[in-house]
């Protein structure tokens, strides 16, 4: 089979490449140039594309690199602005794994005739007996990132392949790629939104682009109490950078009004809520209903709930136990009831 495999720069799309080289496919590395700016903390620095090419060369593999930068600007980094000014919490790493590696970089490979496209995700792929594939956790839970591979339906799957999905620990990835002497072997997972420093952080990345607007900060009663410089990077469940006072019991945002200026904050439990909207549903396999799990971040623990369709392409999340908010904009991802099977996922409203 020939197989095109992203290739970060990291460990485990460098062992990835090595298993599939191992398993006698006709394997070539690319690397995906999206960033342009600085980048100390993800995986799009220089270093990080050099690194992938010097594995390549250890594996006796081709390397390509693209430059799929106008896309990503379009179809992460401006979303990523926009929905800090409309009072969202985005969720890049998704959007970059929707509409760059698993879509413009599936596209590419197919006009150059690969057979598949390979990441070094933590997740299985599992067939279902009956010519169906079905999208499963990573055998390693401490790594598993199903979560951001919900927007995976059929056709993606049928055409995708995770090497790295059956190992138990990240322990037997980095023994592999010393082993093969690979540059990667010790180096440090990528963390992080990839566009955002260390040094300057989200409120810089941000303050170049938008205008930031103070804001109140009040209580359930409507009683001011802080001020926030910048509402844009205010989310709900936040806790910290609210101007409130110590030493009183701890307060969250519990709901964020751009237009108004207004920031309301309250106690835990003003957070809890019975049921979930959500928009924009992918399916792995066809639209799904009743009882599932649900997983509200991308190491998050998995709540019980009940979910059905609602009117204009909705859906409805009802928690079995009141659950805390999830942030608008942020991705509510089901599994079925063992926990295993990712089953799709929708956005937050």
């Amino acid at each position: 089979m020939k197989v095109l495999v992203a290739m970060s720069g990291g460990v485990d799309s460098s062992v990835a490449a090595a298993l599939l080289r191992d398993a006698g496919h006709d394997v070539v590395g690319v690397t995906m140039r999206l960033w342009g700016g600085d980048s100390d903390s993800g995986c799009c620095s220089v270093a990080d594309v050099d690194d992938a090419r010097r594995v390549a060369q250890q594996l006796d593999i081709d390397h390509l690199v693209f430059n799929f930068s106008e896309d990503f600007d379009a179809r992460v980094v401006d979303p990523y602005v926009a929905a800090h000014v409309a009072g969202t919490t985005p969720n890049p790493c998704i959007e970059c794994n929707r509409h760059l590696k698993f879509d413009r970089l599936a596209e590419r490979a197919a006009v150059l005739g690969f057979d598949a496209v390979a990441t070094g995700h933590h997740a299985r792929i599992a067939g279902d007996g009956e010519g169906q594939v079905r999208l499963r956790r990573g055998a390693d839970r401490a790594k598993d990132q199903s979560y951001v591979l919900h927007m995976l339906d059929q056709a993606a799957l049928a055409r995708t392949l995770f090497p790295v999905g059956e190992f138990e620990t990240k322990a037997e990835l980095r023994a592999i790629a010393a082993r093969l002497g690979l540059r990667t072997a010790a180096k440090p997972d990528s963390q992080d939104v990839c566009f955002i420093t260390s040094g300057a952080g989200r409120a810089g990345f941000l303050s170049r682009r938008v205008a930031f607007h103070p804001a109140r900060v009040v209580d359930s009663g409507g009683a001011a109490v802080g001020s926030v410089a910048a509402v844009e990077l205010v989310t709900v469940g936040q806790r910290r950078g609210l101007g409130l006072s110590g030493g009183g019991p701890k307060r969250f945002v519990v709901d964020v009004d751009r237009s108004a200026g207004v920031v309301t904050v309250g106690d835990e439990t003003d957070l809890l809520v019975e049921s979930t909207a959500a928009t924009r549903p992918m399916w792995v396999d066809g639209p799904v209903g009743g009882p599932v799990l649900v997983q509200c971040a991308a190491h998050g623990a998995p709540r019980a709930a009940t979910i059905s369709s609602t009117p204009g392409d909705g859906v409805s999340v009802t928690w079995t136990e009141r659950a805390r908010r999830v942030a608008p904009g942020q991705s509510v991802v089901f599994y079925d009831e063992t926990d295993e099977y990712v089953l799709g996922g929708a956005t937050a409203t």
